[in-house]
């Protein structure tokens, strides 16, 4: 006998996930405090693991209830895209405190710094080299996404594999290119509050494509097994959401960063 679900309650079950993934970040920064300033790792390691493990089952909880239980019904799904409007938001406020403080300094450059930005000393990038191919690249990535999605509407399956995975390799692209850069750099982390908010900026930002390309991975697979229609693709659409945050990122990084600090 087939239950068809056809009502508008939150019918997914409660979940352990969100509380233990909160716990696993609390560990992550706790011991960030003792690397700071004994150099252990043990704690944080123990965090990062705890927060790997909860992520992965609490997914792949969610792809069961959508994908095999049919629990996703409209009301859950609005409560989804809700969640992942504020974790988006989240995020903004988390790379505004890297600008914040970047203007702090550079607005008003110290005594201590040459009264200079970039201070006495940095050698910045040439704006005009790699970080504007990496422009190029995430924004070729952003069309790409775009074109997946509408080949998902359309039921182009195959166009859905091929633009999913260009956008993929453009990821994997940029991260080499990101990579590459930090090697050549002139400066690192500790050389004044423009290496630590540089490398804390961009390397968070590369962070980000680094989830966002595993993101991305996950729903090629997810797609050749037929986990998505033109009408119920939200593991997609959030991945989309996700890819366009990091592109605008990286555009205020390009423009305020590289060219306008430079």
């Amino acid at each position: 006998m087939v239950i068809k679900v056809c009502q508008p309650y939150h019918i997914v079950t409660m979940s352990p996930w969100p509380l233990l993934v909160s716990f696993n970040v609390m560990v992550i920064m706790s011991g960030m405090v003792k690397v700071f300033v004994t150099g252990n790792w043990t704690v944080s390691m123990c965090g990062f693991l705890g927060l790997g493990f909860c992520v992965v089952i609490w997914w792949r909880d969610v792809m069961r209830e959508s994908t095999y239980q049919g629990c996703h019904n409209s009301y859950v799904i609005s409560g989804l895209e809700f969640g992942m409007l504020l974790f988006i938001l989240s995020e903004v406020f988390f790379f505004v405190s890297f600008f914040w403080a970047y203007f702090h300094f550079s607005l008003s450059p110290a005594m201590e710094m040459g009264a200079l930005w970039p201070p006495t000393g940095v050698i910045s990038f040439n704006a005009f080299s790699v970080p504007l191919l990496n422009t190029v690249i995430l924004l070729a990535s952003g069309v790409s996404v775009t074109w997946a999605h509408q080949s998902l509407l359309n039921n182009s399956n195959m166009s859905f594999y091929y633009a999913l995975g260009v956008t993929w390799v453009l990821g994997v692209y940029f991260l080499s290119l990101q990579g590459f850069e930090y090697l050549s750099a002139m400066f690192d982390i500790s050389y004044s509050a423009y290496g630590s908010i540089f490398y804390m900026a961009t390397g968070f930002h590369g962070f980000h494509v680094l989830v966002g390309s595993l993101f991305l991975i996950v729903i090629w697979f997810r797609a050749k097994q037929w986990h998505f229609s033109k009408t119920h693709h939200f593991g997609f659409e959030a991945a989309a959401w996700y890819w366009h945050f990091v592109d605008v990122v990286w555009l205020f990084l390009f423009t305020l960063v590289y060219w306008w600090g430079s």
